[in-house]
């Protein structure tokens, strides 16, 4: 059966569980708050690069190709991009010491979003913004599916959860990171002194003062760079169309072409009136960023030179044959599974309670993304048969250093060295990611790990021995989760998912299995082991008091010592939980201190081989991509126009979820009410457009500009075709799909009538039909 058959196997959701993406993957939300290991897990195996040497950029012959870094746009073609509409001084773009773009260009709630008015108002996609929607919603009041819109600023409210992150400094810190680190030291060490620098680098870059700091590796871990950047924690709701606009389409559209998705919202940033970075408070003023965007309803065309910029999450562009056999024959075909598994699950709880329903569905919308997008993912690898390119390529690689006796000395380890790390990390691999799993669905255990986790390492003195994500300067971010759990919590869903995946781990080889569950069920019959698991979560949840917001703010900042007092069932379970948890993290982080060490000298010899520069692959830091205006043709004898119209939308219609139009969106069409918004040549107005930007995960809510620097729509996704373009990229298949500026600013204002709003807005070229 193909792969892509097993979407068309699920049966048809309402709309509540329809709501389906979002700009985040799952594998980066929240695990580092939950178990350490499978978030070291997720980079390592489905993404993060950890890579070498600092060769910078795409090919020159292919701009669109590749995600350049800030810091080396100066080593960029901008010769080529001129020559295609590039308007700008490439200084325009980033400068440390002067206004840029990059001062208008945000991170925000896992995506990206941009400035786009003095008064610090941020543009993003609706499904960026869905968190902070779903934690303001009840079964009374539901602005996932009626929308949000605030008048006034005192209208506006929290974003509960959300933080903005504003680039302020990228420094190369590669000496500072690899001091101390040697040849003969082994995998593990390397890895715990790279930590303990990296720690050091942060710590000193934050003291007294008010930013954030983090280091970033390229190229496998032969080059690392601290980015600091100034973190706004007061992010208020300011607009959100309602989900038959922002997720018009639901997960049949998702990760398709053509769409109708008013795939958008606005948020607004606020700081203390001195201007420094502050909680939610009514004293706050809105920010005033250094740098703001304009919009443009100007008519596009083929070819329009085009660029992004934003936080793309990771790409693997680089990686050896093994890693590619890994995803193929194991990764993939498990996530799926879990994906559907999970996604049964909690679509049926939410049909059986609609408090359930709000509380699942951010959940749903990520879980839905991620099975869709895995699927692609494997599918598009067999389809290009990337595993066996792989191995021709790294034959070709043998082949070129067999000529040469000290690159044979240098590199004629490191393929070999590669596949025996992963040899081994498959032996725990799977343990790994259903530890990580249950930590992550279950609100319960990830609430009670959090509490007993951090009172484990503040039993630690010195702040710098503590593991990251558990340090003092976590606390804020640690500390709020715990607060806003409840938002997320519901008991059936929790008990059921934690029983799944208590099952799945019985599926292990022995001695991988959770040993926390082995006296629950030892000796049973294996038409008993269920029931027995059902009555053991039933006595967590009974017992446990870590469900209870009050209380678990209590057993926040409590040590182990005194935690492990208080007999909490839950907190009992995590700590069991940890002991095993510990010896998976020390296997990973030998398992990546191997890579760290492996993977530059593998970069290094691809670099030799090619004879040219190599684009860093996308690690989460700002990144910056050209390309232009451009429909594709998928298949033969089908063709695909570079953007779609409202009628098309409207035409897409069958009265039911997801296919809903609003009755004013098609009176105003009906009466061709399109303001300055239309295209005179589709004598309607666009709704969204396609180009051959790079990008990937994180990009979600990265402004698209033209030539001069102005936005003509949001990034809110790629193309089925090319979904696997995160291992390799397809100039003639790779596709960036945004909603234009020109529908967003419609349904502001004539749909929404946010007069308010758009006397924000600073607005260029168009006219009416």
């Amino acid at each position: 059966m193909p792969v892509s058959t097993i979407i068309e196997k699920r049966p048809p959701r309402s709309l509540k569980s329809r709501l389906t993406r979002t700009g985040t993957s799952l594998m980066r939300q929240g695990f580092l708050n939950m178990i350490v290991a499978f978030a070291v897990f997720c980079a390592l195996t489905a993404g993060v690069p950890i890579a070498p040497t600092f060769v910078l950029g795409p090919s020159p012959a292919c701009a669109e190709e590749g995600m350049w870094t800030l810091n080396k746009l100066d080593k960029a073609p901008a010769d080529k991009w001129q020559a295609n509409g590039f308007e700008l001084d490439i200084k325009e773009l980033y400068n440390p010491k002067g206004p840029s773009l990059s001062d208008a260009i945000v991170q925000i709630g896992g995506g990206t979003g941009s400035f786009v008015s003095p008064n610090g108002l941020i543009l993003t996609n609706h499904h960026v913004a869905f968190g902070a929607l779903q934690r303001q919603s009840s079964v009374e009041i539901n602005f996932i599916e009626d929308g949000f819109l605030a008048r006034a600023h005192a209208d506006e409210i929290p974003a509960l959860g959300y933080t903005t992150r504003v680039l302020l400094d990228i420094k190369d810190v590669t000496k500072d990171v690899m001091k101390g680190v040697k040849d003969k030291m082994s995998d593990k060490e390397r890895y715990d002194k790279l930590e303990a620098n990296t720690k050091k680098i942060v710590k000193k870059a934050e003291d007294g003062k008010d930013i954030e700091a983090s280091v970033a590796s390229f190229y496998g871990g032969s080059d690392y760079y601290l980015y600091t950047y100034f973190k706004i924690k007061d992010i208020r709701i300011v607009y959100a169309p309602p989900a038959s606009i922002g997720v018009y389409g639901g997960d049949i559209d998702n990760w398709m072409w053509p769409r109708h998705t008013g795939d958008f919202s606005f948020f607004r940033a606020y700081v203390a009136p001195d201007g420094s970075s502050a909680e939610f408070a009514d004293e706050n003023v809105p920010y005033q960023p250094k740098k703001h965007l304009a919009f443009s309803v100007a008519p596009l065309q083929e070819g329009d030179f085009t660029m992004v910029m934003g936080y793309p999450a990771s790409t693997r562009r680089y990686r050896a044959s093994y890693s590619i056999d890994y995803h193929v024959n194991s990764y993939y075909p498990n996530a799926i599974e879990r994906y559907r598994d999970l996604l049964d699950i909690l679509e049926e709880e939410a049909g059986l309670n609609p408090e359930a329903a709000i509380k699942n569905a951010s959940m749903i919308q990520g879980l839905n993304n991620g099975y869709k997008n895995n699927i692609g993912m494997l599918e598009g690898l067999k389809k290009a048969n990337l595993l066996q390119t792989k191995l021709d390529e790294e034959k070709a690689l043998k082949d070129f250093m067999a000529s040469d006796e000290k690159m044979q000395k240098k590199y004629g380890d490191v393929l070999d060295g590669i596949g025996a790390q992963y040899e081994t990390y498959v032996q725990f691999a799977q343990l790994n990611s259903i530890a990580g799993w249950m930590g992550y669905v279950s609100s319960g255990l990830r609430s009670a790990y959090t509490v007993y986790k951090w009172g484990k390492e503040h039993e630690k003195k010195n702040d710098l021995d503590r593991d990251p994500g558990y340090q003092d300067r976590d606390m804020p971010r640690v500390k709020r989760g715990l607060e806003l759990a409840d938002l997320r919590y519901d008991e059936q869903t929790d008990k059921r998912t934690l029983k799944y995946f208590m099952l799945k781990s019985l599926e292990c080889p022995e001695g991988q299995r959770i040993r926390a569950i082995e006296p629950v069920i030892a000796g049973l019959p294996e038409q008993e082991i269920e029931p027995a698991l059902a009555a053991f979560i039933d006595k967590l949840f009974a017992g446990t008091k870590v469900t209870n917001k009050e209380e678990r703010m209590k057993m926040f900042g409590m040590t182990k010592t005194e935690l492990m007092k208080l007999d909490d069932p839950m907190i009992n379970f995590a700590a069991e939980l940890e002991v095993q948890r510990k010896e998976l993290e020390d296997k990973t982080e030998a398992f990546a201190g191997a890579l760290q060490k492996l993977r530059p000298k593998l970069m290094e010899l691809r670099q030799a081989h090619q004879g040219k520069l190599l684009y860093p692959d996308a690690n989460g830091t700002m990144r910056f991509s050209a390309g232009e205006v451009k429909g594709y043709a998928p298949a033969d004898a089908v063709t695909y126009n570079f953007q779609t119209r409202l009628k098309g939308g409207i035409e897409k219609e069958t009265g039911e979820d997801p296919f809903i139009v609003p009755e004013v969106l098609k009176d105003l069409h009906k009466a061709k009410d399109f303001g300055r918004y239309a295209d005179k040549k589709l004598g309607d107005v666009p709704v969204c457009l396609l180009t051959t930007n790079d990008s990937t995960g994180g990009n979600s809510g990265s402004p698209i500009l033209n030539g001069k620097g102005e936005i003509i729509g949001a990034l809110f996704d790629g193309n089925y075709e090319a979904m696997a373009s995160d291992y390799f990229f397809i100039p003639e298949l790779t596709r960036a799909i945004h909603v234009d500026s020109r529908y967003i600013l419609f349904i502001v204002d004539k749909f929404a009538g946010a007069t308010e709003l758009m006397n924000e807005l600073t607005i260029h070229g168009g006219g009416s039909l």
